[in-house]
């Protein structure tokens, strides 16, 4: 019998991407700055603050919008 199944990759980050997390703690506006296959380390565009995460995000769509400070 066949199910619906959702499933979830980890997203493939590249440093100097240029990511918006949205509907999360973690929302917002974020440069990469450095990926292990473990961490990601992201920085406020704005603030310039980092912060290394584990790696928790997943790809949902691929957006052209304007960038904090642009």
């Amino acid at each position: 019998m066949d199910h619906d199944v959702i499933v979830f990759k980890p997203y493939p980050f590249k440093k100097g991407q240029k990511i918006n997390i949205d509907g999360s703690r973690r929302s917002g506006d974020w440069e990469v700055v450095d990926v292990s296959e473990i961490k990601v380390t992201l920085r406020c565009p704005i603030s310039k603050k980092e912060v290394t995460w584990d790696r928790f995000c997943y790809f949902v769509e691929d957006k052209n919008m304007k960038w904090p400070g642009d």
